[in-house]
């Protein structure tokens, strides 16, 4: 981690100036990370510093949000070797290609998002001379669910792309202890910034409701278990169906509707049938992000069942559209949700773990829903405000501008003057 010295004075300073600033991010398909990096792009534009954002093409099922980003108030450019997997000749290509646009650009910022983009990124800032390099961690690859040497190698990627950065920050406070102790830096040197929602789109959309459930065939006695996420390995799409279908022999007036697209729809409707829920269970596909609220809205409870997250939005947007919620404890989700209270928080399966007895838990939480509907209601209305105001999108763009303002202040590891070129 890069570090330097510096005082109030020229922080203060700082926070008046206009930067250029370039984030970057391995692909704006519709996910959390992405919608992050868009509003800290749109917010620090509005703010009229000149923000440009690099990312590699959409490519797969999941979705675009390259035409929403290409209509914010900033610059988007793509990258277009830069991509998910690792490829030794493509990854040397994007390499070549960020390190051009940022001698092209000579940005006074440059802040990398998700794991690829954030190591091939951050190296060549570093060799292109940018005085401040910002890294966002939003989820941790080197998890137990990575075989052992996955695990070492990216926790020495991690490690040395962390080397290259003048601060690091983490969407919740688990994941920057996490990374402490994986001696990705200092845990003073991490900042924990949680991940902005435009909160006031879900205080809007509750008039939706029955017209969606409409749509879903739910009548009014039906009670609706939600999942939104991508269908992507490690978001517990398989342990959520085998656990609705133990409900679902119990419970006949009961729904699940999944919200996402991706690689993994074909295996999960094959499931579906030979569980006999086929018929209890919607694929919605791509789901908008505008039409996010009014579908979180038409539930009745959020199951999320991820493995692998910093902190899933998915469990604030619930909480946005007073919803309880099901969720595996891990990342940031203690930080959000109170077991018991505003909704259940589960022990994550361990990596290895059988299918029945993986969604034996997820089961009896969504069980315990289904049997008393009014309780549900009961938790869904205990988010604490307090908490939810943490994730307004201002709040971010505010504390990120901060963040590089500190770094600046300081001089960044690189001794720059500070000023704006």
């Amino acid at each position: 981690m890069r570090r330097a010295a510096g005082g109030a004075p020229a922080r203060a300073a700082e926070r008046r100036s206009k930067l250029k600033i370039v984030h970057v991010i391995t692909r704006l398909i519709l996910g959390g990370a992405q919608e992050n990096t868009i509003l800290s792009a749109r917010e620090a534009a509005r703010r009229g510093h000149r923000v440009v954002l690099l990312a590699g093409p959409p490519d797969g099922p999941e979705g675009s949000l390259l035409e929403a980003a290409r209509a914010e108030p900033f610059r988007t450019v793509l990258v277009p070797a830069l991509c998910r997997a690792v490829n030794p000749y493509r990854d040397l290509v994007a390499y070549a290609d960020l390190l051009k646009h940022f001698r092209d650009l000579r940005p006074d910022v440059v802040h990398t998002h998700s794991s690829k983009a954030g190591i091939l990124g951050r190296r060549a800032a570093r060799q292109a001379g940018v005085p401040c390099i910002v890294h966002t961690i939003h989820g941790l690859a080197f998890d137990r669910y990575a075989g052992p040497i996955a695990r070492r190698l990216y926790r020495a990627a991690e490690r040395r792309a962390a080397a290259w950065s003048d601060r690091l920050i983490a969407v919740s406070g688990r994941t920057a202890d996490r990374a402490a102790e994986a001696g990705l830096a200092p845990r003073d040197r991490i900042a924990v910034i949680y991940s902005g929602i435009e909160t006031e789109r879900f205080a809007g959309a509750s008039p939706e409701r029955e017209a969606v459930r409409a749509r879903w065939g739910a009548g009014p006695e039906t009670f609706v278990f939600v999942k939104l996420a991508r269908l992507h390995h490690l978001k517990g799409h398989r342990y959520v169906l085998a656990a609705f279908a133990e409900v679902a022999r119990q419970y006949p007036a009961v729904l699940l509707v999944l919200l996402g697209e991706g690689i993994l729809r074909p295996q999960l409707e094959a499931q579906a049938r030979q569980l006999g829920i086929a018929g209890r269970v919607r694929f919605e596909g791509l789901v908008p992000p505008e039409d996010v609220p009014a579908a979180l809205w038409a539930a009745d409870a959020v199951v999320h069942a991820g493995l692998r997250e910093g902190l899933a939005r998915a469990l604030i947007q619930a909480g946005l559209c007073g919803r309880p919620v099901i969720a595996y404890d891990i990342g940031g989700a203690a930080e959000v949700v109170e077991d018991g209270v505003n909704g259940w928080l589960l022990a994550a399966p361990a990596a290895r773990a059988g299918l029945d007895a993986a969604s034996r838990p997820l089961a009896a939480a969504m069980r315990r829903m289904a049997a008393d509907p009014g309780a549900a209601r009961r938790m869904g209305g205990r988010w604490p405000p307090e908490v939810l105001a943490r994730f307004d999108y201002r709040v971010m763009a505010e504390r990120i501008l901060e963040v590089y303002a500190e770094v600046r202040g300081s001089g960044g590891a690189a001794g720059t003057e500070g000023t704006s070129r």
